[in-house]
């Protein structure tokens, strides 16, 4: 119920009425016969009741405050928190409104327990600047003050005036609490500002505050998501209790770190423990498997969630199905993606890429075409599968199309990656000039891959001339690529041109640029070995 509908019906909170008998048998009936008789802990009970309840309970709320008004009963300390929450839940922003000019006119508004509902539910709103006014009309603010303030900056996305919130206080010297800690760190863990956050942590640690789990995890999770996984680790190993939050937090920052087999140590580590992996735990575990190729890994994942009767639903299933199909059991993927009950636009996307990847263009391409036909648009990443499709499969027409598609029908600015798979499209038919114009007229700045793309179509076609264009602005990248080098070197080497073949080799190790050994990763019994040329095995 809104404001419009308040004033229809005439249920003005700061003038209350008496229902007519009409009203009286209305579905908030049963309200009035079960506090009829009732005081105002009566009333507060109810309300509290209705905090809980799932369906709309804005509109009972509102008329049960009201017939407590009726009856001459007066408010106290206890009911307008209530009411607040109940509308906070709703974000029943006028209705809002209604009861904190009721509660100005009974002469509430200097009570700290009400004040600071009043700033929590102005937060939870969105309305952030009437939150931080009443922050600062009333100059004794607790603890309390400040942390449901800084909850409701992270939450419209406000992280860094979260994260100021907490620095002001620490400069005021005023004491914090473990549940304010959470809340800056957390708040810095959006910005994934790592400075920032070794700036909270000396002030943490200056201050001796007493943390406990939901702190230390906190801790963890902002290192690791500002990029210091190793600081993460070494928080991880002092904690003086863990619990599921933490080993997730560790096992999903060295996935996001790229440190795959780390993860999956750490996974063996937590099952040691005893400890029993939820949604989020597996969820990461597959990722770390599908970057791995850990297919026995992955396996047991699936059985585990079959034995513990857990779905593969949402981002689980979509996880196991990029799993299957990155680690080439194709089958498996369609078959979960087969069971699943509800698919989005991310495990449609998994399984067009996985089988693009697999080189089974047509599949791919039927089952955009059914994901259209249902009615969910693409995302960038289903047109890198669409497009690495058509590329396999030489279908340039088709491909440019879906290209232009992206902009022109879903509104998708393509980024690196999709002028990569043209690029690439172009080459492999054999359409050099095309491909170079097609660099050329790109609204982006070509990175190395762009231009490696078209220096192996080069190398592909045995066009030299065009090489030697590619391969020197592949030099004027920040970053030279050892396979840029080496393209160009068997490039020359298959034209019989073997004196700029040993030349370019030698520019290569005069630049400095080493060719990167080469990588390669056995799972036995579950855990993933890695080799690398020159190198003796490393778990």
């Amino acid at each position: 119920m809104h404001s419009s509908s308040l004033q229809t019906h005439h249920l003005h909170l700061l003038t209350p009425f008496e229902p007519n008998s009409k009203q009286k048998k209305t579905q908030f009936g049963y309200i009035r016969t079960k506090t009829h008789h009732g005081d105002i802990s009566t009333y507060n009970s109810i309300l509290l009741q209705l905090t809980k309840e799932k369906y709309d309970p804005i509109l009972k709320s509102i008329s049960l405050y009201q017939e407590l008004l009726c009856s001459g009963i007066s408010p106290n300390t206890f009911t307008f928190p209530c009411l607040l929450k109940l509308l906070a839940n709703k974000c029943a922003l006028a209705e809002g409104k209604l009861i904190h000019a009721h509660i100005i006119k009974l002469g509430f508004e200097y009570d700290a327990y009400i004040r600071n509902n009043l700033i929590r539910f102005y937060g939870q709103c969105g309305d952030i600047s009437i939150a931080r006014k009443l922050f600062d009309i009333f100059p004794e603010r607790d603890i309390v003050s400040w942390t449901i303030l800084m909850s409701g900056y992270s939450k419209i996305g406000m992280f860094r005036e979260s994260v100021k919130l907490f620095i002001h206080m620490m400069d005021l010297n005023l004491e914090v609490d473990a549940v304010t800690v959470v809340s800056a760190l957390s708040a810095c863990s959006r910005l994934g500002d790592l400075t920032l956050g070794k700036k909270l942590h000396r002030y943490i640690k200056i201050r001796n505050v007493n943390l406990d789990v939901y702190a230390w995890n906190a801790l963890v999770d902002m290192y690791a998501k500002c990029g210091d996984i190793t600081c993460a680790y070494d928080l991880f190993k002092q904690m003086p209790e863990r619990n599921i939050v933490t080993w997730n937090s560790m096992i999903s920052g060295f996935v996001h770190a790229g440190e795959f087999i780390r993860a999956l140590s750490v996974f063996r580590k937590m099952q040691s423990k005893g400890i029993d992996p939820d949604n989020t735990t597996l969820v990461s575990v597959l990722s770390a498997c599908t970057n791995l190729g850990a297919l026995e890994m992955g396996r047991w994942v699936h059985l585990y969630m079959l034995r513990m009767g857990l779905k593969p639903e949402g981002v689980l299933g979509n996880a196991l199905v990029d799993m299957y199909a990155k680690c080439g059991v194709i089958d498996h993927a369609v078959q979960v993606f087969e069971g699943m009950m509800k698919r989005d636009v991310f495990t449609f996307s998994c399984l067009i890429v996985g089988f693009a990847m697999h080189g089974k263009a047509e599949k791919a391409m039927g089952l955009f075409s059914e994901m259209l036909t249902a009615g969910i648009e693409p995302n960038e990443v289903t047109f890198v599968g669409v497009l690495t499709a058509c590329s396999h499969a030489g279908l340039v027409k088709e491909g440019l199309l879906q290209f232009d598609n992206m902009l022109k029908i879903y509104g998708l600015n393509p980024d690196v990656r999709h002028y990569g798979c043209v690029v690439d499209m172009l080459g492999r038919a054999g359409l050099l000039e095309k491909a170079e114009e097609f660099v050329k007229e790109m609204p982006i700045e070509p990175d190395s891959s762009i231009w490696g793309s078209l220096l192996a179509a080069c190398k592909m076609h045995g066009n030299v001339e065009m090489g030697e264009r590619v391969m020197q602005r592949a030099l004027e990248m920040p970053s030279k690529e050892d396979g840029d080098y080496v393209l160009m070197s068997n490039l020359y080497a298959s034209s019989n041109r073997h004196c700029d073949s040993i030349r370019v080799r030698k520019e290569m190790r005069r630049n400095k640029v080493r060719k990167l050994p080469g990588c390669s990763s056995i799972e036995i019994d579950g855990i993933v070995y890695e080799f690398r040329a020159g190198n003796k095995l490393s778990l």
